[in-house]
């Protein structure tokens, strides 16, 4: 009743203490050491991989800067993150220092995002055309239907349109 707890001692403690020194020797050792266990994990068993990765996802350990003496040696030390689509992104409007090559790099984009604009618009184009070849299709089998029907003389084994 004091305001003491007591040190837990159950099972599923230890099991924590131990993922936690698991935890921290991978750390210890950086993101190839996570990467191992992970793909470890799947090999032998699926769902232990999954969650590795999944953890390694959410606490950021594929990034770079998450292990400093590991990126420090890296051959890639401009590369703060390995697979973070807003890293390269946020690095493509950065300026390189080159004035010359700063303006390639943007009138090139700017003409590779003009061609997929131009693409996508071609495309939609034709797939309204197709939409529209098919639905003029539709209407000359429908209209030729209706000629056909019209013309063929109504069976006298059915009773007159009303007629019950």
């Amino acid at each position: 009743m004091g305001g003491h707890a007591a040190p837990r001692t159950g099972p599923l403690s230890r099991i924590g203490e131990g993922l936690g020194n698991a935890r921290d020797w991978l750390d210890r050792h950086g993101r190839k050491a996570w990467i191992t266990a992970t793909v470890l994990g799947f090999i032998t068993v699926w769902p232990a991989g999954l969650g590795l990765g999944a953890y390694m996802l959410m606490t950021g350990r594929f990034s770079r800067s998450a292990y400093p003496d590991h990126a420090a040696k890296s051959r890639f030390k401009g590369e703060t993150q390995m697979f973070c689509r807003r890293s390269s992104h946020r690095n493509t409007f950065r300026s390189s220092g080159n004035t010359a090559f700063d303006a390639y790099k943007a009138d090139t984009l700017k003409r590779l995002e003009d061609e997929q604009e131009a693409f996508e618009g071609f495309l939609q184009r034709l797939r309204e055309a197709k939409d529209k070849q098919e639905f003029d299709r539709f209407m000359d089998e429908r209209a030729t239907t209706a000629a056909e029907t019209a013309t063929t003389p109504a069976s006298t084994d059915e009773p007159a349109r009303g007629a019950y």
